[in-house]
């Protein structure tokens, strides 16, 4: 990428005001499987693009990440990748987490992350003690994130909190989601191919621009995010009106 489509890039976010982009991160095991590799190893090709895209919103300024990393429904694959993919994501924190908290990444797990491990939760909460201070990037990983889940959850607490059916609003239900606190994706970028939200951030994706790339997540560049990015910096966002 030129230093001349970086500031394009950065004009776009900036005229746009594109501050939060949501990324369903699909096509691991394909890519593995047409390269004739363990599933494994697509998994750990996605790590290495999450680490790049994530460096690609810290030049460009783009303050938001939150990246689907694993479903509610995920615990029905085989158990032997479920258990993989636990170990990568405690592996993953434990090897990486000095790294971001030098670049002064911010790490917020969406999701019920009390379902985990109890070893695995230790690793999870210490990551986002030790960078909650930070400010530069927000890793928001949805991780035993379902959306239904989450808005199942937001209801019992309204209700536990016994808030009036009068004082609900949207906001006061947007305070009860994973999210709160930060604002809606602008865009929704899904890699692999696939036309479909798949459980994720139904009430935060009301208003956000969907983007679909057939290119599988390990092989997601800077090209590919520019390639959403000049998308969504054409797309003229009504909000109903």
């Amino acid at each position: 990428m030129t230093q001349t489509t970086i500031e394009t890039i950065k004009d776009i976010i900036k005229t746009t005001n594109l501050q939060h982009i949501a990324i369903i991160m699909d096509g691991n095991r394909r890519w593995a499987k047409a390269k004739f590799l363990p599933s494994a190893v697509g998994h750990q090709k996605g790590v290495e693009s999450l680490k790049k895209t994530m460096r690609l919103f810290d030049e460009f300024g783009i303050k938001y990440l939150t990246v689907y990393a694993f479903s509610t429904e995920n615990w029905n694959r085989k158990k032997e990748e479920v258990d993989f993919l636990m170990n990568l994501l405690a592996k993953t924190l434990l090897n990486e987490l000095d790294e971001m908290h030098r670049e002064n990444v911010k790490i917020r797990f969406l999701g019920n992350i009390e379902k985990l491990s109890d070893n695995l939760i230790e690793i999870v909460k210490n990551a986002e003690e030790k960078t909650k201070n930070n400010t530069g990037v927000n890793l928001n990983i949805a991780f035993n994130y379902g959306a239904r889940d989450e808005i199942v959850n937001a209801v019992k607490k309204i209700i536990n909190d016994k808030i009036q059916p009068e004082e609900i609003t949207e906001k006061l239900i947007s305070n009860y989601l994973y999210t709160k606190n930060m604002p809606d994706p602008d865009l929704l970028i899904r890699t692999g191919g696939d036309k479909r939200i798949s459980n994720y951030l139904l009430w935060q994706l009301a208003y956000s621009e969907l983007y679909v790339t057939d290119t599988l997540w390990p092989d997601f560049r800077k090209e590919s995010l520019e390639e959403a990015i000049t998308e969504f910096g054409k797309r003229n966002r009504r909000f109903g009106k």
